[in-house]
């Protein structure tokens, strides 16, 4: 058994303007960090195309169509001060879905123990009814909903280590009994979310907020009681909001995170899984904007998932 590695080159026509920070060079990075020999055993599949319905289980029908008809024949729309749309955008993000959802079923149907989705754009700021962040729609949410509503399961957990806080998973999930939502954060930063006191309609969103400068010490003090509290809720399958922005030489914020750190979280939030849900991880792609430090930092998160997934 090893790690399912989910990814589509319509991700890569997702063109964001020049200068843009989410760009496609990203994926660049990680397909190269991953061609080495050590990540031949992945095994690696297309992210299949979701269908549209697939995004309301989490925004309205008419986001949805609004974001669907705002696809240009050329050039870009922006959606939003920090979101655009180019003529392959939309496919990307119902792959972006449908690559979560497969990973979903992947490690549910016991095919493996672990996931990572490299797609973009990314998810975790998209709220039910706006664009936001870089993000279309809220692809760790859905595959949360999907996983509850489709598979049946009783809880799921949803762990955001983005630099960013996830708003849109803490919007779309607040009153979802059946998940709990953890985000590790810089704060004070944009979006401006994600206190303490933030704990969603049934106390099931913990915030970790986390100064500017935080590195390995403070990080670790705070996510080891979070996790206590995860495995506390004994999930069914633990999903991953994986953005590597929290690293010391991103660009968009301002921790001091090394790929020590992204091992190391990895490591614990599959310790959580094996004493909870069998190993049961499905890992997404959000931030990171320094093409070196999200390469090594992606290498490091998905080595860790093959050494448990075996």
């Amino acid at each position: 058994m090893t790690t399912l590695f989910l990814t589509a080159a319509a991700a890569l026509q997702h063109v964001t303007p020049p200068g843009h920070p989410e760009r496609v060079d990203r994926l660049h990075a990680i397909y190269e960090a991953l061609r080495a020999p050590a990540f031949k055993p992945l095994l690696r599949r297309i992210a299949p195309l979701a269908e549209p319905g697939e995004a309301l289980r989490c925004h309205s029908e008419e986001y949805l169509q609004s974001v669907r008809s705002a696809q240009p024949v050329s050039g870009w729309v922006q959606l939003d001060d920090d979101t655009f749309v180019t003529s392959g955008s939309w496919d990307a993000a119902m792959r972006a879905i449908g690559g979560a959802e497969a990973a979903v079923d992947a490690v549910l149907s016991g095919e493996v123990r672990n996931a990572f989705v490299a797609m973009r754009p990314p998810g975790h700021h998209a709220e039910k009814d706006r664009s936001m962040g870089f993000c279309l729609f809220g692809n760790v949410s859905i595959a949360a909903k999907y996983a509850l509503d489709h598979h049946r399961l009783n809880r799921v957990a949803v762990l955001d280590f983005d630099v960013h806080h996830g708003n849109g998973t803490q919007d779309l999930l607040w009153d979802e009994p059946r998940a709990i939502f953890v985000s590790s954060h810089q704060y004070p930063l944009w979006p401006g979310t994600g206190t303490a006191d933030e704990t969603g309609a049934h106390g099931q969103v913990l915030n970790l907020p986390l100064p500017p400068g935080t590195g390995t010490r403070q990080m670790r003090e705070a996510w080891i009681p979070a996790l206590a509290r995860v495995a506390a809720f004994k999930p069914d399958l633990i999903l991953v909001s994986a953005g590597f922005d929290a690293h010391r030489d991103d660009p968009l914020a301002g921790l001091d995170w090394t790929e020590a750190d992204y091992a190391w979280i990895t490591g614990a939030i599959c310790d959580v899984a094996e004493d909870c849900c069998a190993g049961r991880v499905v890992s997404l792609l959000e931030g990171g904007y320094d093409l070196d430090a999200l390469a090594a930092s992606v290498a490091t998160h998905v080595s860790v998932l093959m050494e448990r997934g075996q």
